[in-house]
């Protein structure tokens, strides 16, 4: 007997990215074209690296991180190393939404990107809520 969800996927990492590209249009004007200009990466997991760095033995721990120099932080002489940069953690993000059960897989993958964009833009937590009013 098969189920009614035996020919289901869960949604890969093109899908993740289309709901974060979906989050950044929605953002308020002032920092939708700015957002634009930090580079998103879609991955299963942190790399060991990333988890050894922030102290984390658990992958599913991290469902989002931003590798950069904070807007407030940035000096038009500094040289770039590399360009800003988001990561998703898709396998975190799906797991954490399945266990709330309570939100929408976009509500959840805007949510993440809203907290690392304000790592990049130096929001305050005041900041945060008026553009992820997660807690209503």
């Amino acid at each position: 007997m098969t189920t009614p969800y035996a020919d289901l996927t869960a949604p890969d990492a093109d899908h993740i990215a289309a709901l974060a590209e979906a989050a950044i249009a929605g953002l308020p004007p002032p920092y939708r074209a700015a957002a634009r200009q930090v580079a998103l990466r879609i991955e299963d997991f942190a790399s060991d690296a990333m988890l050894a760095e922030l102290g984390l033995e658990n992958p599913f721990e991290l469902t989002g991180l931003y590798e950069g120099t904070p807007l407030p932080e940035k000096s038009v002489s500094d040289q770039p190393l590399h360009p800003d940069l988001i990561w998703l953690f898709r396998r975190p993000i799906l797991d954490e939404w399945i266990e709330r059960g309570n939100v929408t897989l976009q509500e959840l993958v805007s949510h993440v990107l809203v907290h690392e964009l304000a790592h990049h833009f130096g929001w305050s937590d005041a900041d945060i809520a008026a553009i992820d009013p997660w807690w209503e």
